[in-house]
């Protein structure tokens, strides 16, 4: 069940084809961009959407929390942790070197924001398995722990 969500408008627009993605955000122009696409697929939509919704979330976290996150995937890294809650997250996860978590670098940053995404799209969207939930289920265990430590019930989250 997706959480309340608190914030200004934002606007989702259908697209005949975009190319090789799903969906894609602005969050400057507070804009979701859906391939029409997943309109065939009710679940696959709202896993889509949701992700898509946490990138906004995502933003507005504070950059404690945002660290936080960091360090919850570098121990999963750490750990030997194979797989992820999504294709977004696991193509840049496959991408990292051991000097990228290290260093902090962009490519380290963006597979935290879409692990992120991956991860609240898993927990919310009410599916009950999809072929891109690689992650084991020790590690999605501990995600949810810290989404649920971080979004309490019934508390909005800024988007």
């Amino acid at each position: 069940m997706l959480p309340i969500l608190s914030g200004r408008p934002v606007r989702v627009e259908v697209r005949p084809d975009l190319g090789p993605y799903h969906a894609a955000t602005s969050i400057p122009k507070r804009l979701i961009l859906l391939d029409a696409g997943v309109l065939r697929d009710k679940l696959e939509f709202d896993r889509i959407l949701v992700h898509e919704l946490f990138h906004f979330v995502w933003v507005r976290l504070s950059n404690a929390t945002r660290r936080d996150w960091e360090r919850h995937l570098a121990k999963e890294i750490a750990s030997k942790a194979f797989g992820e809650l999504g294709w977004s997250a696991e193509s840049r996860k496959n991408q990292l070197r051991r000097a990228d978590v290290q260093a902090r670098t962009v490519r380290w940053r963006r597979y935290v924001c879409e692990s992120f995404c991956d991860s609240a799209a898993y927990l919310h969207a009410e599916l009950g398995r999809h072929s891109e939930w690689t992650l084991p289920a020790a590690f999605r265990r501990k995600r949810a722990a810290w989404f649920r430590a971080q979004f309490l019930p019934g508390s909005p989250v800024r988007f």
